[in-house]
């Protein structure tokens, strides 16, 4: 998918798009390929405050430099793009679980760290502190699941292709505050 196509789609899927610089071009591509592209992840990113959240999710910081991913969804909804193409988001993680989610199976569980994700997901950093207690506002959950289905759209993919972090790399527990699961089916629901 082009990155006009990824605005398109977006759009297309009734959110409400921030475009953030020159988004487009702005990718780690130069360590390492980007694809072949399998599905969506999705990560909290323990900060507050949209501004700050997408300005560290654009730039990175100290030892892991942007993009951190391609879109980042704040708590009013809203998907700013900050990134397009190979983005430090999801590191190293299962390969059952990648061939898990290529065939679209039941996931196992994420025991080694041994692939590189940043080449075969799209990432969604979700504006949240990740301590279990900072909510989720309706309006970022219905974001979230529009973004990730927006893309399994455009690829033909189902709601299976969608996973969170922490059920890709060992250690990890990101998002916390609302189970897979739930979003999966409502991706689900939306893509009938």
């Amino acid at each position: 998918m082009s990155a006009s196509s990824f605005l398109s789609r977006l759009k297309a899927e009734g959110i409400t798009v921030v475009e953030v610089g020159d988004w487009e071009h702005h990718n780690r591509n130069h360590k390492g390929p980007w694809g072949q592209v399998h599905g969506v992840m999705i990560h909290h990113t323990v900060t507050s405050g949209s501004r700050r959240t997408v300005e560290i999710c654009r730039d990175g910081y100290s030892g892991l430099p942007g993009p951190l991913c391609h879109g980042v969804i704040t708590k009013d909804g809203r998907v700013h793009l900050v990134g397009y193409g190979r983005a430090n988001h999801a590191g190293l993680g299962d390969d059952d679980v990648l061939r898990a989610v290529i065939a679209e199976k039941a996931l196992p569980s994420d025991n080694e760290a041994n692939t590189d994700g940043n080449r075969h997901f799209y990432g969604f950093e979700c504006e949240n502190l990740g301590d279990g207690k900072d909510p989720w506002p309706e309006a970022q959950l219905e974001a979230i699941e529009r973004a990730a289905a927006a893309v399994c759209r455009h690829h033909g993919w189902t709601e299976r292709s969608v996973i969170g972090h922490l059920e890709w790399q060992p250690g990890k527990i990101d998002p916390r505050g609302f189970t897979m699961a739930a979003m999966r089916a409502r991706i689900r629901d939306r893509l009938k």
